[in-house]
């Protein structure tokens, strides 16, 4: 009689490779997307974005492995977990790169996930005490926002960002040269009676830019995007799960029968790279991004706690105070490990929890094949540098689609909250969503408030949370729902 419970099951090989690989094509497009974000929005060179991106994915395998077959008493869950960056942190790091930007800003990036990850690892066993401040109210509020700060980014890719070259509007040659003509012949003497020129003066950019919302690039972006919904609509299964990864692929055979895409950077990358620490440099340490950053971290832990309690009863392996513990820690060790290599905060992807409940295998030696799968291609640099010569207008269809899900979830979340008998909760939800909605809106809004203090305030996610936990509070006391959490966790797919 076999008595091993089936988490703890081995599988053939062949099997392990095949459900592993299954896993990892399911979080893959989530898992590369954090990268390409915030090293675009740091403005790195295409090599250092591809270096990210494999450092991205040689972490996860590391991390996944940790979380689904532990090291020690003190790290990992031991339960079938895929490990990948948290979307929650995006907004935040994107607003410490626009502060920023260049190796400086990553460098100041990096340094804040580091100290928040050796927080999180302190202040773990302590953060399951905090569920009673996360009820579904407050995650699905956050969840939301986070997926509609997101939508910002992907609509961007499809159309160009609204600075840089392809902004909406450039700067007519015709004013330009008149200004030059101007300037030169009162230097020169040949032009007089002109007063001298303020010293911020500039041209207003008037002219439609050519470069800003091509309709190709939006019929590409929107064949991804039907592509996307095609497969999910009529595919069964595993191919359903992977559609955005199938919308992509299908994205760069367009671009590339166009011309749009080259692979030239892939053609020149090596096929074996090792992943060096502090690629930048040493990292640097400020006090306000590093509170940023653990804030954020507090509202990864609180999702990953709902998440590893979800996870328990799908497998039949009820989560104990040490487990959670254990786990909770490993999100900030995996967050400190992150820092060191490059890379960014680490949570447990609930799309591949819901993939256990679909496949119904709990064992979680095929996560852990997975971690090594995710490692290996981590290690081969033409896999970086094929997904940074995606052209955005590929990404955006897929971001419609990837983070739109993360907001969808946080309305799913929404749906299982009493608003008919407790109208307060109308309250919190409506006031956080607009705390949220004021960088996105007005982002100018800090202009008078202390520099010190904008990573914190400009990003819509972690104003919500605030909000979000201290209304609850007030309107809704501070009472434990551990079955409304597990039962909102469950609901997750982000």
């Amino acid at each position: 009689m076999n008595t091993t419970h089936p988490v703890d099951e081995i599988l053939p090989p062949p099997k392990l490779f095949t459900l592993g690989l299954q896993h990892v094509l399911v979080m893959y497009a989530g898992a590369v997307a954090v990268p390409l974000i915030v090293g675009r929005a740091l403005k790195l060179e295409p090599a250092d974005v591809a270096f990210l991106i494999s450092a991205d994915l040689f972490v996860c395998g590391i991390v996944t492995l940790i979380q689904s077959l532990g090291a020690t008493q003190w790290f990992g869950i031991r339960l079938p977990v895929m490990m990948g960056v948290t979307f929650a942190a995006v907004g935040p790091m994107v607003a410490m790169a626009n502060m920023n930007g260049g190796p400086d800003g990553a460098r100041a990036i990096f340094g804040a996930i580091i100290a928040a990850g050796v927080i999180s690892i302190l202040v773990a066993p302590l953060v399951s005490r905090l569920l009673r401040f996360f009820p579904p109210v407050v995650t699905g509020t956050i969840i939301l926002i986070i997926g509609v700060s997101l939508m910002r980014i992907g609509i961007n890719w499809i159309f160009g960002n609204p600075v840089g070259p392809t902004a909406p509007l450039i700067i007519d040659p015709a004013n330009a040269d008149w200004l030059k003509a101007a300037t030169e012949g009162a230097t020169a003497g040949t032009i007089t009676g002109l007063p001298e020129l303020p010293a911020q003066f500039a041209l207003a950019a008037t002219l439609p830019n050519p470069a800003y919302a091509p309709l190709g690039n939006i019929g590409i972006s929107a064949v991804v995007l039907v592509s996307i919904l095609l497969i999910a609509r009529f595919a069964k299964g595993f191919v359903a799960n992977i559609s955005v990864l199938l919308g992509i692929v299908v994205g760069v055979a367009i671009a590339v029968a166009l011309g749009k895409m080259s692979f030239a950077k892939v053609a020149d990358a090596s096929w074996f790279g090792i992943i060096t620490p502090f690629h930048f440099g040493m990292p640097t340490f400020d006090l306000v991004l590093i509170v940023t950053m653990t804030l954020v971290m507090i509202v990864v832990m609180i999702e990953s706690t709902g998440m590893f309690l979800a996870l328990g009863d799908m497998t039949g392996r009820p989560v104990t105070q040490p487990m959670l513990s254990a786990g909770l820690r490993t999100d900030g060790l995996g967050t400190l490990i992150g820092g060191v290599f490059n890379t960014f905060p680490y949570t447990s992807f609930s799309q591949n929890v819901g993939l256990v409940g679909v496949t119904g295998v709990r064992s979680r030696f095929v996560c852990a094949a997975g971690g090594g799968i995710l490692i290996v291609l981590g290690l081969v640099p033409k896999m970086g540098a094929l997904v940074e010569s995606v052209p955005t207008m590929v990404l955006g269809g897929a971001g419609l689609v990837m983070f739109g899900m993360v907001a969808a979830t946080g309305i799913r979340i929404l749906a299982g909250v009493d608003f008919a008998r407790n109208r307060n909760n109308l309250f919190v939800v409506a006031v956080s969503v607009g705390m949220g909605m004021i960088p996105l809106v007005a982002p100018n809004f800090k202009q008078w408030m202390p520099v010190a203090i904008h990573p914190l305030i400009e990003s819509g996610i972690l104003l919500t949370s605030i909000s979000a936990v201290i209304l609850n509070a007030f309107f809704n006391g501070t009472e434990e729902q551990t079955d409304a959490i597990k039962a909102a966790a469950a609901q997750a797919d982000h």
